[in-house]
């Protein structure tokens, strides 16, 4: 269609007047379908975009960049803790007592002269070199308490070591704390990282710990083992609870 020259007169309706040109073969509208199915297509697919994108961007671009930090904060906390420094012990420079007054597995002794394994089963300890520090022996079907996380903060700050170990000895339908269980617990420590032992033969649990089955408090509590720079046990305590008096016990091995 094509209006007519400048001189036309509208019709009765006031619209111009019009010169529709019919082509007499309709294949010489080929190019101008093949056009429109071209336009047509493009304006479906930019429709299905629309639709697909829309739920992410209606409130914007925001949405997009949260996502996508909070995608790579959680993909890094993963990997540090996949394959992140693990914590090792605070070597110490002191020599082993030469004559405690006390048998070994006694207070004023040294440690039994055995080994305990790093929790990951890779690496044998030598009991004697856990020093200084305390020592937390973990009762069968322990229930983690405040007291852990109160050791190694405690511990953490005069710079000694801190380590967890389960009792492995049965007592009656209670079973022995699992490495599971003891990682969840190291958990609730966000001020400091006890380092997580398996002494699979009992020693310090024999040596140290309530027997199996003891009721009350001191059966079902922690028991910490106080261990100087030289090796020499100080102190054991049962069932001990956070305050200013286990706060003195660590303060004195760490300016002992």
């Amino acid at each position: 269609m094509r209006p007519d020259g400048g001189d036309s007169e509208p019709d009765d309706y006031g619209l111009p007047r019009i010169d529709v040109v019919v082509p007499d073969d309709a294949r010489e509208l080929e190019r101008d379908m093949a056009a429109y199915h071209r336009e047509e297509r493009r304006r479906r697919r930019h429709a299905r975009v629309r639709r697909f994108v829309h739920p992410v961007t209606r409130f914007g671009v925001a949405i997009p960049i949260i996502a996508g930090a909070l995608l790579v904060a959680l993909l890094s906390g993963v990997l540090m803790t996949a394959f992140g420094p693990r914590p090792v012990p605070r070597p110490t420079g002191a020599q082993l007592a030469p004559r405690p007054s006390a048998s070994p597995g006694k207070i004023g002794g040294l440690l039994p002269d055995e080994q305990v394994v790093q929790a990951d089963g890779s690496t044998s300890t030598p009991l004697r070199d856990l020093r200084p520090g305390v020592i937390g022996i973990v009762p069968p079907a322990y229930e983690c308490e405040n007291v852990v996380a109160d050791l190694a903060g405690e511990t953490r700050q005069y710079k000694l070591n801190f380590w967890l170990v389960a009792d492995p000895r049965p007592a009656g339908d209670r079973k022995a704390t699992s490495l599971k269980e003891l990682r969840a617990c190291v958990g609730t420590a966000h001020d400091g990282t006890p380092l997580i032992l398996e002494d699979r033969a009992g020693v310090l649990a024999a040596a140290y710990a309530p027997a199996p089955g003891t009721r009350g408090p001191t059966g079902t509590g922690l028991t910490a083992v106080f261990v100087q720079p030289d090796g020499i046990v100080t102190e054991i305590v049962h069932a001990p609870q956070p305050g200013p008096e286990l706060t003195g016990r660590v303060e004195s091995l760490g300016t002992g």
